[in-house]
């Protein structure tokens, strides 16, 4: 499918791999509108403000889609929480939830009706292998990714039919001037690998335009989500071992 002259809108784009997402939907033509909270990096062209954090923000951004709805959303924007579980603020909790998983639903469902209508339209929503292997220490994140991915399934089998398609994509771990340094040690420490945001961004643009349903990147991440669907008592195995260092360091 090509991108030329298609209206997009695109959350998360501001910064990040986000950023290389923008450029590259509009280097194919795409007519790009960003959403967020501060006008995008070094990317040129449409901006909406808004906060995907709060319910009103996101009430302020679903009635903008509605009055101008796109061809294809995508859902990229996303909060992390890297530590333990009880000492994450309340705030951030609900933060997390909000834009992780609330926000993107909220968002689609604003929009499905028109593309409906128009018998076309595409919903993208960009989750995390940490959707499908559940990690210690990334535990709200991990569970509203896990929520989302279940989200793009059921949505995808209702609107079968329809002329909307549901693509959802998991990458692993990237590096980029967002990564925190703590994350990067957790990274070394779990030997994993961390990806070029570029490559990443021209991965999710090649799975919209060829309308792919499900994407997991990562071979070894891969195999692990399907071990984790399988056999999860092995992967806790895994990870227990995985984690134990940064689980001292913690305690430490």
């Amino acid at each position: 499918m090509s991108l030329e002259g298609k209206r997009v809108v695109l959350t998360g784009g501001t910064r990040g791999i986000g950023t290389f997402v923008a450029k590259e939907l509009t280097a194919q033509g795409a007519n790009v509108l960003v959403v967020g909270r501060r006008p995008p990096e070094l990317v040129a062209g449409r901006f909406l403000k808004g906060d995907l954090s709060t319910a009103t923000g996101v009430t302020h951004i679903a009635a903008a889609l509605v009055a101008e709805p796109p061809d294809i959303l995508i859902n990229m924007a996303g909060t992390q929480f890297f530590g333990p579980f009880e000492q994450e603020s309340s705030e951030h909790v609900q933060a997390s939830f909000m834009v992780n998983l609330l926000a993107p639903v909220l968002l689609t469902q604003s929009i499905v009706p028109a593309m409906k209508f128009r018998g076309t339209g595409h919903i993208v929503n960009v989750g995390s292998i940490f959707g499908s292997i559940n990690y210690p220490h990334f535990v709200t994140y991990s569970s509203a990714k896990g929520g989302l991915r279940a989200f793009s399934e059921a949505l995808r089998r209702e609107v079968y039919g329809s002329g909307v398609d549901v693509t959802y994509i998991a990458p692993r771990a990237v590096k980029s001037a967002t990564t925190t340094a703590e994350v990067l040690r957790f990274a070394r420490t779990a030997k994993m690998s961390l990806d070029d945001p570029e490559n990443v961004a021209c991965r999710i643009v090649r799975a919209i335009v060829n309308r792919e349903k499900d994407v997991f990147i990562g071979f070894n991440e891969r195999f692990f989500v399907r071990a984790n669907a399988l056999v999860p008592r092995l992967v806790d195995t895994v990870l227990r071992s995985q984690t134990a260092g940064v689980r001292k360091s913690f305690t430490s």
